[in-house]
């Protein structure tokens, strides 16, 4: 239905003309005859001259197009209260000769909107009137408008992100289809909570209606619970009625409502009862309209449903800000977290990238945070986290970058691009005076620093990853220099690339291990252990070998390290232990039967409490004792896991296995401590045997080291052994066992039992 336009009619004579058509006389005759069927029905009688357009309208007709019954000159006559594109059809049903029926709108101040269909029926015979009815459907207009609007509402605020979008595209559905002039939608103002006042948020009204100055007066008040209108309505949490405007006294807006000729107003509550019976109530519809509607006009029948869909949309959309405010912001600090950081930096590269811009990163680290934590607990900690974090907020003013807690003590912010290094400097200054002012606690100072680090694009890289990476290795390098400073981007850049490549590298590798462990890679050789006269072969040390499919061979100290920090060692361990053992039964069978073999054993194998058992379990399986299997173990790893260690060393002995002390003399075990290990024997490290005979320090010390084995009554052993001199000095001293490429360089199993066959001993 369009938009409709009405206006007041001008005064009608209803007289008779002189000269009225001879087909009319019939029906003027039938009307002195009332006919209550049309009153039940709902249906007027018209009949129209052919010839001379007059027009006779029987009392429900003329009712129902708000004119009076009988004759009319013309057509015309009877569409004054007819829009008037509405005005034509009603013309062209009637005529002789149009189309069959057709729909038209009549609103009046005593009936307000109508719905008429006119009906054309057949001709009775030449010359005669032509005749119709005129059937109200307004009731089932309503109802075919009710659905439609409440389905279009529904789909507007099902499918909406913004309430405001929704609410001012259903008051115009509103006006449009119920024939309201002007809509608005109120609801409490933010920030002012003890006590709210409602403002209008959204309005609407016909384009071609001159309602400006009303539109202006609603946009500027501020109404108060129980003030006019709209606050009388929030408050009572009912609709209400205004039927005449110029009669109400307290319509606060009755000015500029007279001055834009607006007459009847209807506003009712956007809220619904919750499931617990409480009521949630979010703001006031009202409309206007230039006639006297009246209450039974189709919106208070929709108000109700279109209040609660409004109310119900608006409680989902505040629920949805809620759950995408939490998962946005740090729940202590109020601050953005590290996920939501992320996500924006990644939209700052991409829009600097877009521009060619430029924007800077600061990374921050608290100083001395964690003694705050242990001194006073927790919540002194929270404490100072939450004000520093108002401090850095206040240093960041809205629009000019963001702050987040990444996480801990670690803050960062985004610097707006387009602003100058000095500025990121000048703001990066200011985070240190942040973090240096004294924090208030239970009545104390709390006193702390911070470390900063910057970032910038794209110079440090273009994305997330990278800027935050550079920005916090400029930060750990303050932190390494004394902390309390700011550490820029150019300084670390060559060390920051050094880290990534070692770190890449040791990534893949920590792949490529197990990769290689699966597909067989690792293979074994031993390298002997002599009597101090060369002649006896005691002992053989397993060492491990990784062979790539390529035929390279990596080195040990290269890969080592890396199996020790991913944990990856207790599994090559177990592989090495099980993997000698089979080769130690195999010697044995060869004539090898008191041969000793010496497997190295990492921290995180022997803090395993099951370690004794399941060593047991391995020598017995593969048919060898106990007494023939030596662990090494460096001198620090016992002394730093010592409460650790030193049970599981005793019940490795009671199992009957050896214990030797590896790079003994490295400088970190106490002679107390010595004399309670449960060991058989202590190897002197490379690193003091490659100085013999000439270097004195070394000297006095391989010199003490085989004086306290002998006091000890342990086998001591020398490593690294190379050259003929080195040989002569630890015999002189009393050195028992000798290892090294002086002697034999480590040998795979079939070469060892080739060259040594024949002097194996214990």
């Amino acid at each position: 239905m369009e938009n409709l336009s009405y206006i007041r009619p001008p005064s009608v004579s209803t007289a008779p003309e002189p000269r009225i058509a001879a087909a009319l006389i019939v029906p003027l005759n039938q009307l002195k005859q009332p006919n209550p069927a049309e009153d039940i029905v709902e249906f007027g009688r018209w009949w129209r001259d052919p010839h001379s357009g007059q027009v006779v309208l029987s009392p429900t007709a003329a009712r129902f197009l708000n004119v009076e019954p009988g004759w009319h000159a013309s057509g015309a006559s009877c569409c004054t209260w007819l829009a008037p594109a509405d005005r034509k059809a009603l013309l062209a049903g009637i005529a002789d000769g149009a189309p069959g029926d057709c729909e038209v709108a009549v609103i009046s101040e005593r009936d307000g909107l109508r719905s008429l269909r006119i009906v054309k029926l057949p001709a009775t015979g030449p010359g005669s009137a032509a005749a119709g009815l005129l059937v109200d459907i307004t009731q089932a207009k309503y109802a075919a408008i009710r659905e439609r609007l409440s389905f279009e509402s529904t789909q507007l605020l099902v499918g909406t992100g913004s309430v405001a979008e929704a609410v001012t595209r259903i008051i115009e559905l509103v006006c449009v289809h119920l024939g309201w002039e002007w809509g608005a939608y109120w609801a409490p103002e933010r920030g002012n909570v003890d006590a709210p006042k409602l403002v209008c948020k959204q309005s609407w009204h016909h384009p071609h209606t001159a309602l400006d100055a009303f539109g202006q007066d609603s946009l500027k008040r501020r109404m108060a619970p129980g003030e006019g209108l709209v606050g009388s309505v929030w408050k009572a949490g009912s609709a209400q009625w205004i039927e005449d405007l110029r009669n109400e006294s307290w319509f606060v807006r009755s000015e500029s409502a007279a001055a834009c000729g607006l007459r009847a107003g209807y506003a009712f509550p956007v809220s619904f009862v919750m499931a617990d019976g409480r009521r949630r109530s979010f703001g006031v519809l009202e409309f206007f309209s230039r006639m006297a509607r009246q209450r039974d006009a189709q919106l208070p029948a929709l108000s109700t449903a279109i209040g609660g869909l409004i109310a119900q949309t608006a409680l989902r959309l505040e629920q949805q800000d809620t759950i995408r405010k939490l998962a946005q912001l740090d729940g202590l600090t109020g601050l953005s977290n590290r996920t939501h950081f992320h996500q924006l930096l990644d939209l700052a590269c991409l829009d600097a990238g877009a521009r060619d811009a430029s924007f800077g990163v600061i990374y921050i680290d608290l100083d001395r945070f964690k003694p705050i934590n242990d001194a006073f607990g927790h919540e002194a900690g929270d404490v100072v986290l939450h004000a520093f974090a108002q401090r850095l907020r206040k240093l960041v003013p809205e629009g000019c970058g963001h702050v987040a807690r990444l996480g801990g003590d670690e803050f960062a912010i985004l610097n707006a691009s387009g602003q100058s290094h000095d500025r990121l400097h000048a703001l990066a200054k200011g985070v240190l005076l942040a973090a240096r002012l004294p924090f208030a606690f239970a009545g104390k100072e709390l006193s702390l620093s911070a470390s900063v680090g910057i970032g910038i694009f794209p110079e440090q890289g273009r994305s997330a990853q990278a800027l935050l990476r550079a920005a916090d290795a400029a930060m750990y390098g303050v932190k390494q220099s004394g902390r309390n400073g700011v550490g820029f981007p150019d300084a670390v850049a060559a060390a920051l690339d050094v880290q990534q490549s070692t770190l890449a590298r040791q990534l893949t590798m920590e792949a490529e291990l197990h990769h290689a462990l699966d597909n067989g890679e690792f293979f074994l050789e031993y390298q002997p252990v002599f009597d101090r006269d060369n002649e006896l072969l005691i002992a053989v040390e397993a060492l491990i070998r990784w062979r790539r499919p390529s035929g390279e061979i990596v080195r040990p100290d290269v890969f080592i390290p890396i199996a020790e920090q991913s944990r990856f060692i207790v599994q090559l361990g177990r592989w090495v232990v099980e993997s000698a053992c089979r080769d130690l039964a195999l010697l044995q069978r060869r004539g090898f039967e008191r041969l000793q073999l010496n497997v190295n054993m990492a921290a995180p194998e022997f803090i395993n409490a099951c370690l004794p058992d399941e060593l047991t379990a391995v020598v017995k399986a593969c048919g060898i004792a106990p007494q023939h299997l030596c662990l090494e173990l460096t001198e620090g790893m016992v002394m730093t896991h010592a409460d650790k260690v030193i049970p599981i060393m005793h019940a490795l002995r009671a199992h009957g296995f050896k214990i030797s002390l590896d790079d003994f003399g490295m400088g970190y075990s106490s002679l107390s401590r010595l004399k309670e290990l449960p060991i058989s024997s202590l190897k002197i490290d490379g690193s003091f045997v490659r100085g013999l005979p000439h270097d004195r320090g070394d000297c006095a010390i391989v010199r003490s080291i085989i004086d306290l084995g002998h006091h000890m009554r342990l086998q001591i052993i020398a490593e690294g052994v190379e050259t003929d001199a080195q040989l002569l000095y630890l015999r002189n001293f009393g050195c028992n066992l000798i290892q090294g490429f002086l002697l034999s360089r480590p040998l795979a199993l079939d070469e060892l039992i080739r060259l040594h066959g024949t002097g194996a001993g214990g």
